[in-house]
């Protein structure tokens, strides 16, 4: 059965604007409700896909607090801060720890227009030494309370949010799809579209079929 219109609209419209390279990475953030929050404001500003480092190789976040979320955001789950920091250097990506600490500085003197991660820890732990010593650079978030710390998820929100508010002054925020390579694209346009055909597909090990402009299948293409 062919995903109605209206249905496939509203994916290509989500997809179009999602953001290959701006990221989070998180790590021993293991409190559901935090975990998903991240992954809420991730989908709310157009991020493709988040990092976790976790030792379990699990990470829940489908609680009600992420709304869904989970189904359009693209988890990559590491097992180690080493692995997790070498592929995402390895994709080009500066990461921006965040720490009070001598060497940090005012979120908001850094450009976030290109390739970007902000790496965020647990509010009562923060950072590891490990992970911090790997980081680009360090930043905080001013505050003028007795408590100099937020929320993880609040965090994550008004660092992503100031990354699409530079992109948007600077007129790259994509609207077309072009925040993302095109074969993840139509992989992804697919998934979204047809989930279930999807992993039987993947199971099968068959290629995924092209889909028209009105989310059918392409029979031009896919004969």
């Amino acid at each position: 059965m062919s995903i109605l219109p209206r249905r496939f609209k509203r994916i290509k419209n989500v997809l179009n604007c999602r953001i290959e390279n701006l990221t989070v990475l998180v790590e021993n953030v293991n409190k559901p409700h935090n975990l998903s929050a991240i992954l809420r404001t991730c989908d709310a500003a157009g991020v493709f896909e988040a990092n976790f480092i976790s030792e379990t190789n699990t990470v829940k976040t489908f609680n009600s607090t992420a709304q869904g979320s989970q189904k359009w955001v693209k988890l990559n789950n590491f097992e180690s801060t080493l692995s997790a920091v070498s592929e995402l250097k390895n994709k080009n990506f500066k990461l921006y720890g965040t720490t009070l600490n001598s060497k940090s500085i005012d979120y908001r003197n850094f450009d976030y227009s290109e390739n970007t991660c902000f790496v965020l820890g647990a509010e009562k732990w923060g950072l590891s030494n490990e992970l911090l010593s790997m980081v680009d650079h360090s930043i905080f978030i001013p505050m003028r309370g007795m408590v100099q710390s937020l929320n993880v998820s609040v965090a994550a929100s008004i660092l992503l949010f100031e990354a699409i508010r530079q992109r948007e002054i600077k007129g790259i925020l994509p609207l077309k799809g072009e925040g993302l390579n095109q074969n993840e694209y139509q992989k992804t346009l697919f998934e979204w579209s047809y989930p279930e055909l999807a992993s039987m597909y993947k199971k099968s090990g068959r290629k995924y079929p092209t889909l028209n402009d009105e989310g059918e299948f392409d029979q031009t293409t896919n004969n």
